[in-house]
């Protein structure tokens, strides 16, 4: 005979806890009888949640709720500052940190550019003691961070892979030194995914449980949602497109020695202003300068001499402004573009069947509605699925946001169990 197990009376006080605290994190502060009602609790029982929350600190009440008659009600949210967490993007110019308490809000942040000499675990210690000073806290105040880092480090040696450009981030012992350093726990997590986590919990990409996002800055490299979870592979290395082998490229061999690839030479960063020269488009004119694009020779030369100066710098601006005048060569180039992406972003559709592809990063965004829907339809002729192409809504430092997504997810689900308490 089977049968399930009843709830006790403790373990069922736990899981309101935990709802009753997600409820709130959702909506915002809420009053006895807006949780009561969401909860489905009685008035006393929510009364009873409330007290034994606020007494162990992770609520705490916030201000009254008017416009009704009667006694304004007392509203209740989640204590801000019962935990905080950080996140750090790591980048060959540099290390983002930023420091966000438990509802999610930012209350620090440093940027420390990179400089010769300094080791990566200084550096790390460096720009995370400074967002937390930024929030008026120590380091040793800080419940978890997460660090994003481009490629990923091996399971089983500990070793960065797919990342060769990232300096002094090579050693076999970085990760032990780091550990040494840091008085908390820390995760390592690849930066593309973790633009896929701040897109599934914030962003395009919410309630979708299988999806792939394309990241395009510096390099182009995809993210792996199946099931609700990320899909790592067995070294960490799942989602670098950039080697992908592709049509429309020579095939490019010993890929892990050039870190690049077929795909990577085909639609990355640097292709763009190449892509756009071709067709006699040059580097569009500074906003509020009077000159319109080049063309010919001397479109060349400027497209060429820009992408050297700063490739993701160049190829946004190339984009932005073929997005805006999508007519004649730009739109040419948009097409031809949006052919590039698409022959990469079929393959992930053959072997995946997503849902939905996220397009997400400085390099794809800038083509905005113009350039998604090109590739869709470009899609539309070379996949067998046609997934729905959405843009990232994330704009704003999504790797970073992703960053303090997933650390905050492990500190809840520590702060929030109120067994342990």
């Amino acid at each position: 005979m089977t049968g399930t197990t009843p709830g006790t009376p403790s373990l069922l006080r736990v899981m309101n806890d935990r709802a009753a605290l997600d409820l709130l994190l959702e909506h915002g502060p809420l009053s006895r009888t807006r949780i009561g009602r969401l909860t489905g609790l009685s008035k006393p029982t929510a009364s009873q949640l409330l007290a034994r929350l606020e007494a162990a600190g992770l609520v705490m009440a916030s201000g009254t709720a008017g416009g009704r008659p009667g006694p304004n009600a007392q509203l209740y949210g989640v204590n801000p500052r019962a935990a905080h967490v950080a996140g750090l993007d790591v980048t060959p110019s540099g290390i983002v940190a930023a420091v966000a308490d438990l509802t999610g809000e930012v209350v620090g942040s440093h940027v420390l550019p990179y400089t010769e000499g300094a080791g990566a675990v200084d550096r790390v210690t460096r720009a995370l003691g400074a967002a937390a000073r930024d929030a008026g806290l120590e380091r040793r105040d800080l419940h978890r961070v997460v660090i994003a880092t481009p490629g990923s480090f091996d399971p089983g040696t500990g070793a960065l892979r797919y990342a060769d450009h990232l300096p002094g981030w090579h050693s076999p012992t970085l990760l032990e030194e780091l550990a040494a350093a840091l008085p908390m726990p820390v995760e390592y997590e690849n930066d593309v995914n973790l633009a896929a986590v701040a897109e599934q919990r914030l962003g395009a990409a919410r309630g979708h449980g299988d999806f792939v996002l394309l990241w395009n800055e510096e390099g182009l490299g995809a993210a792996l949602v199946l099931g609700g979870r990320l899909h790592r592979g067995w070294t960490g290395g799942a989602g670098e497109v950039g080697f992908l082998p592709v049509p429309g490229h020579p095939l490019v061999r010993h890929v892990a020695q050039v870190n690049s690839g077929g795909y990577q030479e085909l639609a990355g960063v640097q292709a763009v202003p190449a892509m756009a020269a071709a067709l006699g488009i040059g580097a569009p004119p500074r906003r509020g300068a009077g000159a319109g694009p080049g063309a010919g020779s001397g479109a060349t030369a400027t497209a060429v001499a820009t992408a050297v100066a700063s490739p993701v710098a160049a190829a946004v601006a190339l984009l932005t402004e073929a997005a805006e005048h999508p007519e004649g060569a730009n739109l040419l180039f948009l097409r031809q573009y949006a052919t590039a992406l698409a022959t990469g972003i079929a393959s992930l559709v053959a072997v995946l069947d997503p849902e939905i592809v996220v397009l997400s990063g400085a390099v794809t965004t800038a083509g905005g509605d113009v350039l998604r829907s090109l590739v869709e339809a470009e899609l539309a002729d070379l996949a067998p699925s046609r997934p729905r192409l959405v843009s990232g809504t994330v704009r704003d430092r999504p790797v970073l946001r992703g960053a303090l997504e997933s650390a905050l997810a492990t500190t809840r689900d520590e702060v929030f169990d109120t067994s342990r308490r």
